[in-house]
């Protein structure tokens, strides 16, 4: 799946002129996509479904669909309803391992995204991260990549108790354990962030199938490529994913990367 797309979302006192691409693959190794995208303005998002879980595919597919019936296409959405969907997501993945077709199996999977959001008169125009699991949101700027999500892993974890490194992180036996995931329990407690919309802002979002494969050195290196200029004519999603591949493509990979311009 590929996508690379242009829209606006037109408010009373500016404009939000979006620049997106979008691509998901099996990659080299499994044989099923448990990855989904959404990028649909004003909701950019990965669901990432649980490798050895019942359904994983079908679990991240359930988040797109919710997400798309609870948020209005092209229009500003509201925190408020980014937190309903992420719960009504949840709830809506539970109902899968309920179903008699999964038996005793547990269905879940990562979410991580943007939104644009108007937070009110107070406060105005943001865009809103989101996360649960190991999936990540970036921020790229001025040359920089920043990690803005936290991962919500075993091995993250052990990083912020001082236990193992960053660099051991990459390579530990328990890189795949999962501290929260949509479905996995009643309630789901999602991480948020609101930063003001204002000016020029780039966003990437992914699977854990791309930080598997190139660090955020190597992420950064790309980003800071002239892709308009790519020979192929790729997109900085479809360049990412390919890097990926070719460098193991050991899980599914999935990228969204988003610029934005409101003034």
């Amino acid at each position: 799946m590929t996508l690379n797309q242009q829209s606006t979302i037109e408010v009373s006192t500016a404009t939000a002129r979006l620049s997106f691409s979008a691509r998901s693959e099996v990659g080299s190794v499994r044989k099923i996509n448990e990855d989904s995208v959404l990028a649909q303005s004003p909701v950019f998002l990965v669901a990432d479904g649980m490798g050895g879980h019942a359904q994983g595919d079908v679990a991240s597919q359930t988040v797109l669909r919710v997400f798309d019936e609870h948020i209005a296409r092209d229009l500003p959405s509201t925190p408020e309803r980014i937190l309903d969907a992420i719960h009504s997501s949840n709830d809506a993945v539970r109902d899968l391992s309920a179903a008699d077709d999964y038996g005793t199996a547990v269905s879940g999977t990562t979410l991580a995204g943007i939104a644009f959001v108007d937070a009110g008169d107070d406060i105005g125009y943001h865009w809103m991260a989101f996360n649960v699991g190991d999936s990540r949101v970036y921020t790229w700027a001025e040359g920089v990549l920043t990690q803005l999500s936290i991962d919500h892993s075993a091995v993250q974890e052990m990083v912020d108790a001082g236990l193992i490194s960053t660099e051991e992180a990459e390579n530990h036996p328990e890189r795949n354990v999962i501290t929260r995931a949509i479905g996995a329990d009643e309630f789901v407690d999602a991480d948020v962030w609101l930063l003001p919309a204002l000016g020029v802002h780039s966003f990437l979002i992914c699977s854990d199938g791309l930080t598997k494969e190139l660090d955020d050195a190597a992420i950064a290196r790309i980003l800071a490529m002239d892709i308009g200029s790519d020979a192929a004519g790729r997109s900085v999603a479809d360049v990412l994913v390919d890097e990926a591949i070719d460098h193991g493509g050991r899980d599914n990979v999935s990228v969204v990367y988003l610029e934005s311009t409101f003034d």
